[in-house]
């Protein structure tokens, strides 16, 4: 049972560090659920202080990445257009790669603030450059943590193999 355990904790964790770059996965939350399946083990040294830090850190970096890019894009004075035009940039972009991922919350906050029509073209611009920000920043802390949980998920599997062995 634990080489399975470990089998699905390395896999979640995979899992979610693409979840970094593919807005739909829950990047973080996944990869802590790897934790969790390597603390279940008989021989993990994952600690109860461990999993409740890294799943307070998993939680709001989740969070996080539902609230910056509306956030980021206010504070580049964005309106509601643009607000919802990088959400849907964002979910559209996932179509066209990792290139379409990066640039698509740019150009979706830029056509939504256009077709709001409330501000001008170069504070659309901005509007689009924070989405863009937003993105860079958010992506950077979820892989950041994400990194971290992986090196947990594969030193504890190497510790779990090398022990069953």
């Amino acid at each position: 049972m634990d080489i399975t355990l470990a089998i699905i904790a390395i896999i979640a964790g995979i899992i979610g560090l693409l979840g970094v770059i593919i807005p739909v996965l829950p990047g973080t939350v996944l990869s802590f659920g790897g934790m969790v399946c390597l603390y279940f083990t008989s021989c993990s040294t994952i600690t109860v202080n461990q999993l409740i830090i890294w799943g307070v850190i998993s939680v709001v970096v989740m969070i996080m990445d539902y609230i910056l890019p509306g956030y980021m894009s206010k504070k580049f004075g964005g309106t509601k257009a643009g607000v919802t035009g990088a959400t849907i940039g964002t979910f559209v972009g996932m179509f066209f790669g990792i290139v379409g991922i990066i640039i698509s919350p740019f150009i979706g906050a830029v056509v939504g603030e256009m077709i709001g029509g409330k501000i001008p073209f170069d504070e659309a611009l901005k509007v689009g450059f924070g989405s863009l920000l937003s993105f860079v920043v958010g992506s950077g802390v979820k892989l950041i943590v994400g990194a971290m949980l992986m090196f947990y998920i594969v030193k504890d599997s190497i510790h779990i193999f090398a022990t069953m062995w």
